[in-house]
């Protein structure tokens, strides 16, 4: 089993924090969950951070089988889709932001 990250690390917008989750629950939510074929898809939203690290307001975190089910849902019109919101989704919501990609593979 592998889990991809997606870390949107930066600073929201001041009083922002409601309306991103609303966005997110509304047009991004629904295009994640179909990263098939994946196993899980959670969304998760920091509450506290290390002082001296990033601020990270969020994260996507996908569950696939093996890397060629990541490879499907990478390839889904889905991700494209999704892609093309989140333009919107930092200049609506985030001062700053740098989007940063991981595997993981589970133990």
């Amino acid at each position: 089993m592998l889990t991809k990250y997606a870390f949107f690390a930066g600073t929201l917008k001041p009083d922002c924090e409601e309306g991103m989750r609303d966005f997110i629950d509304r047009k991004l939510a629904p295009l994640w969950q179909q990263f098939q074929p994946s196993q899980e898809v959670r969304i998760l939203y920091g509450l506290e951070q290390e002082p001296n690290g990033p601020t990270i307001p969020l994260v996507l975190a996908v569950i696939y089988e093996n890397e060629e089910a990541m490879a499907l849902a990478m390839n889904s019109d889905a991700r494209h889709e999704a892609r093309k919101i989140l333009p919107e989704l930092y200049e609506q919501f985030f001062e700053e932001i740098n989007l940063w990609h991981y595997v993981f593979e589970h133990a």
